[in-house]
């Protein structure tokens, strides 16, 4: 706009008596300081060991598998239908959980915060890849031992069964989580309106 044309809009409105123009203000853009980005760093890391803190997950196995076991469970009050649906892979997959290659501390915290990360994010089905554990010491199939357990240990989790192949098949398995709040609550208000 050049200076004529301002003067022009400025000539207009003051026509108007009530019409003032506007202060032009700048909004100064601040980085964050070092300072303010390792206080996040430092709060996001005390609220992560606060919740590993709350890890309840079994540290010992009960009942070792057999890396060739297929993993399955569902609570009471899960639906035939919505099991079997889970079971041959026929639900949306959420998200992705690879354990492979990691410590058991690391998967166990692994498999406990995206967990609850995904419960509270409102996502239902997930994937987790635990591998078979042919060749795991000190015995095999030890992380899908543990994952077989944890899982059942979990709150959230209403139902798991073993991949199907494409999948995953007997390294990975599909874990089925219960609505949270928000979401039963709004289920509860479409079957009201209905």
């Amino acid at each position: 706009m050049s200076h004529h044309e301002e003067s022009d809009d400025i000539d207009f409105f003051a026509q108007f008596s009530d019409v003032v123009p506007l202060k032009q203000n700048t909004i100064e853009f601040v980085p964050p300081t070092k300072d303010s980005i390792a206080k996040q760093a430092r709060r996001q890391n005390i609220e992560l060991s606060m919740q590993l803190a709350n890890n309840h997950l079994s540290l010992e196995c009960f009942r070792p598998l057999d890396p060739y076991d297929h993993l399955t469970f569902k609570k009471s009050g899960v639906q035939d239908g919505v099991f079997k649906n889970l079971r041959m892979g026929k639900y949306k997959i959420e998200g992705v959980v690879n354990l492979q290659n990691q410590k058991f501390e690391q998967a166990r915290n692994v498999v406990f915060t995206r967990i609850n990360e995904a419960y509270k994010n409102g996502s239902r089905t997930l994937l987790i890849k635990h591998g078979i554990g042919l060749h795991s010491k000190p015995v095999p199939a030890m992380l899908k031992s543990y994952v077989n357990q944890w899982l059942q240990e979990m709150p959230q989790v209403i139902a798991f069964h073993t991949a199907m192949a494409h999948h995953g098949g007997n390294g990975a398995s599909y874990v089925l989580l219960k609505k949270n709040d928000e979401q039963k609550a709004e289920n509860r208000e479409f079957h009201r309106k209905r």
